[in-house]
């Protein structure tokens, strides 16, 4: 998906790319383009599995964190429809430092944080007992 084939009616992800392609070098920003048009592809489609950010052709170790953090956001706008998303960082004892987007009220929210973090170290937690499991049994555990 080209840039010229984001339809103008005005959605909000649309606004924020406007924004963005204002905000980055020209280079930075079609570096997000590439990132995020699978993403946008298929949730315009409504193609349903999981969907990555693509870093084809690029080495990922060399994208920025600042781009990263802007694809996720470009990702949330698409999906929410909201402009007020916010990237936290939250704390949790089995993951250590982990990158989340959330609205600004969430984000604002000692407790609501706090409540995201317990989530993400139970679900860890979980996953960590299938992985035993499944390695035990003798199933793939790279899934």
């Amino acid at each position: 998906m080209s840039e010229s084939e984001f339809p103008p009616e005005g959605r909000p992800v649309d606004l924020y790319l406007d924004l963005l392609r204002v905000r980055m070098t020209p280079a930075d920003y079609a570096l997000l383009l590439r990132m995020v048009e699978p993403v946008l592809e298929a949730m315009q489609e409504q193609r349903a599995g999981p969907i990555e950010l693509s870093l084809q052709g690029v080495d990922g170790a060399s994208v920025s964190q600042e781009i990263r953090d802007e694809a996720s956001l470009v990702v949330a706008v698409a999906a929410t429809g909201r402009l007020d998303n916010q990237i936290v960082e939250i704390e949790t004892e089995e993951t250590g430092r982990v990158r989340v987007v959330t609205d600004s009220d969430t984000a604002a929210d000692p407790a609501r944080c706090k409540e995201i973090a317990d989530f993400i170290g139970e679900r860890h937690r979980q996953d960590e007992e299938l992985r035993g499991i499944a390695e035990v049994s003798g199933l793939p555990t790279d899934v």
